[in-house]
């Protein structure tokens, strides 16, 4: 293939995984801002409560990462029918774990929300949005899965659709539920649940179609249930490896002071926007390299990913230049706060000068996904921790002055580059194109 084909190949599958990942932050957003105009206890119990649902959905997403290289290696060696019923073997088991943490999350969600030490009234409005939240996991396990399906047999436009549609489900129904039904936060809830099943039966259908039409069996498989769980436990792994890293560095960030923590939030927030838009480049190397091993095109591959990293760069450096640029004029538009103020432009300004750093670590970890390179990923996920503890940890003795500036240093320089050296190691090698 060509340069300038493999280049439209990657931009027919980046550009609308970029958007369908752009649609996926605008539900909280949405809930927010509607939420926000009922006061300040709901609004603190939205924030509560959605801190829970997302790391548990964060935690969960490996079944679309661990799903995706199967459907497209079994693709690659010209099974559909086994491609699709491996990605409609992971939808079900997203609703088989999902119907497990909803049971368990609706009994313990009062007990989890009192361990943040809210006040009473904040506790009860997070713990009846959470329980109520609780009956859409399964749908969103389930649309995690069949999103990889579809990722899978390169096909990235009808999540975009769904998610599209969703969003504007979503907004619709809370509008409605919050305020004409006078349900409140329990309606924003409610309303998102309800979104939630809307876009999985959307996802089921397609699914349908593509196994009638391939002559793939529906029903669940035992055996290939249990082959879901082992290549997904790894990629679990991975990613709470990747949590408990922004976790201790918001646990960092929170031992600095209050204007800290508020400065972190904030250069966390363009930092994941970056991360979002970058990994749509991602995701489009999944979608390619699954296919091309199973097909045995190793040469091809090596080139996929040479030329998806190279993208990655790219993209990181334009997103990074525009940030640093702006950096003395982007943190205006999310705080008054002069405190704040005053401490965010140099962290902003690091996040710009390492988004190309954070370019080819993310396209690189979405080549060793869709290599279904889950094993690797997760053991030197556990390395790059260890390398960015003891850094995040020293931050609190640097200069008052310095402390946040070198908490981000010790992330987007340390932790990034201990990342962007196991991966880059591992792809110069051929272990990852077996």
């Amino acid at each position: 293939m060509r340069p300038r084909e493999l280049d439209r190949s990657i931009l027919r599958l980046a550009l609308p995984a970029l958007g369908a990942l752009v649609v996926e932050p605008l539900f909280l957003l949405t809930d927010s801002v509607l939420v926000g105009h009922l006061g300040a206890v709901p609004l603190a119990g939205l924030a509560l409560g959605s801190a829970v649902l997302q790391t548990i959905v964060g935690l969960m997403v490996f079944l679309a990462y661990s799903t995706t290289p199967r459907v497209g290696r079994l693709l690659g060696e010209g099974n559909e029918a086994g491609a699709v019923a491996a990605g409609i073997d992971g939808g079900w088991l997203g609703l088989l774990l999902g119907g497990v943490i909803a049971v368990i999350g609706s009994l313990t969600s009062p007990g989890v929300i009192a361990l943040f030490g809210a006040e009473s009234a904040v506790a009860d409005a997070a713990s009846r949005y959470l329980t109520v939240s609780m009956i859409g996991i399964p749908a969103m396990l389930g649309i995690f899965a069949l999103t990889g399906l579809l990722r899978g047999v390169q096909n990235t436009t009808i999540p975009l659709v769904i998610a599209a549609a969703g969003f504007t489900l979503n907004a619709g129904l809370n509008a409605v539920m919050i305020y004409p039904l006078g349900l409140g936060l329990t309606g924003s809830a409610l309303g998102t649940v309800l979104a939630q099943w809307a876009m999985f039966a959307a996802y089921a259908f397609v699914a349908l179609r593509l196994a009638r039409r391939v002559g793939a069996p529906m029903r669940p498989r035992l055996a290939r249930l249990r082959d879901s769980v082992s290549s997904g436990g790894w990629m679990l792994l991975r990613t709470a490896s990747l949590r408990t890293a922004f976790l201790l560095a918001t646990a960092t960030a929170t031992t600095l002071g209050a204007a800290e923590l508020g400065a972190f939030q904030v250069a966390m927030t363009l930092f994941s926007t970056i991360a979002f838009a970058l990994d749509a480049v991602a995701i489009a190397a999944q979608a390619l390299l699954g296919r091309l091993l199973g097909a045995g095109e190793r040469a091809q591959a090596r080139a996929v990913m040479k030329r998806c990293v190279t993208w990655g760069v790219i993209a990181g450096a334009v997103l990074g230049l525009t940030v640093t640029t702006l950096s003395g004029v982007l943190p205006f538009a999310f705080t008054t706060d002069p405190e704040v103020l005053h401490l965010l432009p140099t962290a902003v300004a690091v996040i710009g000068l390492t988004a190309p750093l954070g370019g080819y670590v993310f396209v690189l970890d979405g080549v060793l996904i869709g290599a279904g390179d889950g094993r690797y990923l997760a053991l030197s996920g556990l390395v790059n921790l260890a390398v960015f503890a003891p850094l995040a940890l020293c931050a609190p003795a640097a200069p008052t002055e310095w402390r946040l500036l070198a908490l981000w240093l010790a992330f987007g320089v340390g932790y990034l580059g201990a990342r962007a050296l196991t991966l880059g190691m591992r792809a110069r090698g051929d272990s990852w194109l077996r």
